[in-house]
């Protein structure tokens, strides 16, 4: 069976490059012969990589110097027999090899590189310095792994899939970019594999207009107006403006992703103080011409513990407290709380005590009831007076 496939094989290669002789006789020089090498790479970074099946299991991602022929002269017009096509592949690697070896701006020579590869092919490495590589089972040439690893791609691209505050239209474009590094193959597999999941997507499309006008302010060190929205239980599918529509004016210091959510931390001028504000819940923002407010409050924040208190429990009387935690919780209370400034000990075989500062509030004590029995507050007496009073009040409701 094998014998008979390589006598195919063997037979379409001569008819081809006969077909080919023919055609470069009767057209004398050929049109875009110098963007051959060009269009050979495009199409293989395109169309070829490691893998020896695709998404459905099918056998794919090389191509033949046939294939390439046909493509060349489908789409341009290009007549290319199949030593010139090895020629051509030969010299792109030998232009790749010296790309990737560049230091400090500079690069090997051609006779440099000629060495090398001479050298490689006698002592048996020279596939190690190849970017095309030709496979003898499937007899066609494909692009090995490129500078990002497939893994890496398909993290970023999920990353951009997961954010909330980008919309969907512009999180498909800015994932495409990612799939971009990757062969059309490698693209599809990770589109069919990864974003079956319906995410939660903002409907504000100005984020990223947002965004720039806030560095814009930032690096000027002005400050900004916009108007807030809200959602209401008269129209989910829209949001109103908050406060009736009057602007709200703030100094922006900088911008969090917390929760796959984008915000602005900034000074109030309303409340005097530092607030967060949810990129894409902002209309209309606007560079004011005045300086900004706030810096110093600004310096004096410690950036992980306002993160950890806004974002993880909201505001509330910052108090120290104790709390115990049956042990398989570590790894949660760590998460929540972190390790700096936070002491943990041992309180018997099956609970540990972590002892730290948090704002007390109605959220802190709702993710305290998600724990149900795992977790308790050893002190002080008025936490644990607040929490009781927290529970009756919704005991009551019932």
């Amino acid at each position: 069976m094998a014998g008979s496939t390589n006598q195919e094989f063997k037979k379409q290669l001569r008819k081809t490059e006969q077909g080919t002789e023919k055609r470069l006789n009767r057209h004398g020089k050929q049109p875009h012969q110098r963007m051959k090498p060009y269009l050979i790479l495009d199409f293989l970074m395109r169309q070829t990589d490691e893998d020896g099946v695709d998404y459905k299991g099918e056998a794919e991602h090389v191509q033949s110097a046939f294939d390439i022929a046909d493509y060349l002269e489908s789409n341009f017009g290009i007549n290319a027999d199949r030593r010139s096509i090895y020629a051509d592949i030969e010299e792109i690697n030998k232009i790749l090899y010296m790309l990737q070896n560049m230091e400090d701006g500079e690069c090997l020579t051609i006779e440099e590189v000629d060495e090398e590869f001479a050298r490689a092919e006698e002592e048996g490495y020279l596939s190690d310095l190849q970017t095309i590589l030709y496979d003898k089972t499937r007899k066609g040439f494909y692009v090995r792994q490129r500078k990002y690893d497939l893994n890496d791609i398909r993290l970023l691209a999920e990353c951009v899939y997961a954010a909330r505050f980008i919309d969907q239209k512009r999180a498909k474009k800015l994932a495409d970019v990612a799939l971009s590094h990757l062969s059309e193959a490698q693209a599809r597999k990770i589109n069919h594999d990864a974003f079956l999941v319906d995410r939660t997507k903002t409907t504000n499309t100005n984020v990223y207009y947002s965004v720039d006008t806030i560095n814009g302010a930032m690096t000027r060190d002005k400050k900004i107006s916009f108007k807030y929205l809200k959602y209401t239980i008269n129209d989910v599918s829209k949001q109103a403006e908050r406060r009736q529509g009057k602007e709200y004016v703030v100094s922006p210091f900088k911008l969090l992703i917390s929760d796959s959510n984008y915000y602005l931390l900034a000074f109030s001028d309303r409340d005097q103080e530092m607030r967060t504000y949810r990129v894409d819940r902002m209309k209309g923002v606007t560079e004011l011409s005045d300086k900004r407010d706030g810096e110093g409050e600004f310096l004096a924040l410690d950036m992980g513990s306002f993160t950890r208190r806004t974002f993880g429990m909201f505001s509330g009387n910052r108090q120290s407290m104790t709390l115990r935690f049956i042990n398989p919780l570590l790894d949660t209370a760590i998460d929540r709380f972190g390790t700096k400034g936070v002491r943990y000990s041992k309180a018997d075989d099956a609970h540990f005590y972590l002892e730290t500062e948090v704002d007390i509030s109605d959220q802190f004590f709702a993710w305290l009831c998600g724990f149900g029995r795992k977790v308790k507050i050893m002190g002080p007496d008025s936490v644990i007076t607040a929490f009781s009073e927290y529970l009756d009040k919704i005991r009551s409701m019932y």
